[in-house]
């Protein structure tokens, strides 16, 4: 399995400057890029600067400007950055002919057993993979926006990506103390698919005079987007129980029988009596004398997130 030690970010704006950030607080040397060495050395110093405010609002550790004024390099050119590199991050803007240009740059530079990923949100990694030589190394590797902050990241891999590229990005990735979830090649991923189709909806109801955006917003917020930071759709699905899904997918096609029908899947496991938490299997197989330890946390753990917005205060929107 290949060991990554030293890293190369190209790009080193907002999303590629925070990545840069976290592989340098997670110990690893990041040599960043971009267009020109004065862009990369000027972001350089932002990301300096930046971390200095991370610290003084409490949000970074002490010592973090001097781990990644240490750790963090600006190179003269993105091939003096990638040249030495066990895996390079490309973060340039979301267009596909600057994706596809940088790649080709970094991947004519590169070692070729080095990995190398994309944070592309929206462009499909088998399409920008064409411009890469050695695809069988190439995967993406999304970061959310702030990158410092959200702890999840996408790997992608497209049809071509060798399987031993995922093990050493995910332990990369772990050692920053995000998390990764392995998703498919399709256009908007899973992030971006779930993000947007709740956004459609919303606009939907604000389009129909249901309700206005800060109503919804504080819908969104303090109910079912309330458990979201402790559960997904599925396992929240599952201790709901599936049979009442069913019968609420029901009542909402007697209005749109087409937007809202019954999910295949949700039909195939009510058919089966497999109804979530209640009867031991669902989407995600809870055994069912686990039911109540898992209340007990879910519980708790609503309990702390209203103790944290409390603490926090209202977000100053208004």
């Amino acid at each position: 399995m290949t060991t990554i030690t030293n890293i190369a970010v190209v790009g080193s704006g907002y999303m590629g400057g925070g990545i840069a950030q976290v592989l340098a607080l997670a110990g690893y040397d990041v040599q960043i890029a971009d267009i020109s060495a004065e862009i990369a050395e000027s972001n350089r110093t932002r990301l300096l600067d930046e971390a200095a405010a991370f610290v003084a609002d409490g949000l970074f550790p002490e010592d973090a400007v001097e781990r990644i004024e240490a750790r963090i390099t600006a190179a003269e050119s993105i091939e003096s950055a990638v040249a030495d590199a066990d895996f390079i991050e490309e973060a340039v803007p979301e267009k596909i002919e600057i994706k596809h240009a940088t790649l080709a740059r970094i991947s004519a530079a590169a070692r070729p057993d080095a990995i190398i990923g994309s944070n592309t949100s929206t462009i499909l990694i088998g399409t920008l993979a064409e411009a890469v030589e050695h695809p069988e190394r190439f995967l993406g590797v999304h970061f959310s926006n702030p990158a410092p902050f959200i702890p999840g990241v996408e790997l992608i891999g497209h049809e071509g990506t060798d399987d031993s590229v995922f093990a050493p990005v995910e332990a990369l990735v772990a050692a920053t103390g995000k998390e990764t979830a392995r998703v498919g090649d399709a256009t908007g991923f899973v992030l971006n698919r779930l993000q947007y189709a709740l956004f459609h909806e919303a606009t939907q109801l604000v389009e129909e005079g249901v309700a206005t955006p800060d109503d919804i917003d504080t819908i969104v917020r303090t109910t079912f987007g309330f458990r979201l930071p402790v559960f997904g759709p599925f396992a929240i699905a599952d201790m709901a129980g599936l049979d009442v899904y069913s019968f609420c997918y029901a009542s909402l096609q007697t209005r749109w029988p087409e937007r809202f029908a019954t999910p295949d899947s949700l039909k195939e496991l009510v058919d089966a009596g497999k109804f979530g938490t209640k009867s031991g299997a669902g989407y995600l197989d809870v055994p069912a004398d686990r039911t109540a330890e898992l209340v007990a946390y879910r519980n708790k753990a609503y309990v702390a997130i209203k103790q944290l917005m409390d603490e926090l205060g209202p977000a100053p929107i208004h």
